[in-house]
């Protein structure tokens, strides 16, 4: 698939923080989104002490979750980690990856945030705008927003609130075990994000999406 991004990549956090700004309005927060036939999963690691960043991104069928098709990148990893800014870090090796594949997916799960993000501008959110594919953040951490006590039961969850504005969702993806946090990323409600997270979600705390990305990143480090 084809990607384009539309800035230059920051190298302070003062440009990255103006990007963010930039970029945020044109985040689409209602369903935009057609059948969903392939669903891709995206996860980042680093080699050689952070100086290599490397992408892998798969693509399973839906709603079987069968392994498509696969791709990994590496490029200098350009941006230190500071929270709030992993997007600058993570997505040019992601969108090189992408550009590896040959299905397109039709939805992206992305292993970070989305609109519950200080700036409202999460890795889900840039990675959506700059491919204008439907996106989800789904992340296995609190960066920010309050939410009320969580039933131990799959598929309760409650609205991530930060100064009254609801960003995001804490959600049980399994029975008695730690709850994930989804938000918007872009071209996909809430309630729908939600939904299609928990329908990748089988046997595991995580969806199959990042289950799968995680092991390819792992698989071949030396390379």
């Amino acid at each position: 698939m084809k990607t384009n991004p539309p800035h230059a990549w920051p190298s302070n956090t003062q440009e990255a923080i103006s990007i963010q700004e930039q970029l945020r309005s044109q985040v689409v927060t209602t369903d935009e989104l057609a059948e969903v036939r392939y669903v891709a999963g995206v996860d980042v690691g680093y080699k050689h002490s952070d100086s290599l960043t490397r992408a892998a991104v798969v693509v399973l069928s839906f709603p079987d979750l069968q392994l498509c098709d696969r791709a990994i990148a590496q490029t200098p990893t350009t941006f230190p980690y500071i929270p709030g800014f992993l997007s600058f870090r993570e997505v040019p090796a992601v969108l090189q990856a992408l550009e590896k594949l040959k299905i397109t997916p039709d939805l992206v799960l992305c292993d970070g945030q989305g609109l519950a993000h200080p700036r409202r501008f999460g890795l889900a959110c840039h990675l959506g705008v700059i491919t204008d594919l439907p996106a989800i953040g789904v992340a296995k951490s609190r960066l920010i927003g309050e939410h009320e006590a969580l039933s131990n039961r799959r598929g309760h969850w409650q609205p991530l609130l930060d100064r009254g504005e609801t960003i995001g969702a804490v959600v049980r993806s399994r029975t008695g075990v730690k709850p994930i946090y989804v938000s918007i990323g872009h071209r996909v409600a809430l309630t729908t994000a939600i939904d299609y997270v928990l329908r990748c979600t089988s046997k595991y705390r995580l969806p199959e999406t990042t289950r799968w990305s995680d092991r390819l990143s792992r698989e071949d480090k030396t390379n």
